[in-house]
């Protein structure tokens, strides 16, 4: 699977970004093993993420969320609000929806 996500920074910034192993990459985030962006702002917390079945599509989707404002991503990001649950891995909630995740 291929993820695109956003992070939110312990300065309560958003980086946005794509990856194939999602936990593993938000743990290097948070072990200053990520982008230059987040290292001097940890820890960071996985706030929104979305699957694709190829690296195209997840590197396409990172490119137009990261177009977008901040009141535009924080639309996004508390769009399914009233329909998530925990999920068993991730510090993240979940939609119902297959494809989109908060």
């Amino acid at each position: 699977m291929n993820y695109t996500y956003i992070l939110e920074c312990s300065d309560h910034t958003y980086y946005t970004g794509w990856t194939n192993e999602l936990e593993k990459r938000v743990k290097a985030h948070n072990e200053g093993r990520g982008a230059k962006y987040t290292k001097s702002r940890r820890p960071v917390k996985l706030v929104y993420y979305e699957e694709f079945g190829t690296k195209e599509e997840a590197m396409k989707r990172e490119y137009a969320l990261k177009q977008l404002n901040r009141a535009q991503k924080e639309k996004i990001i508390q769009k399914e609000e009233g329909r998530i649950e925990e999920h068993p891995i991730l510090p993240c909630k979940v939609t119902s929806t297959a494809q989109m995740h908060t």
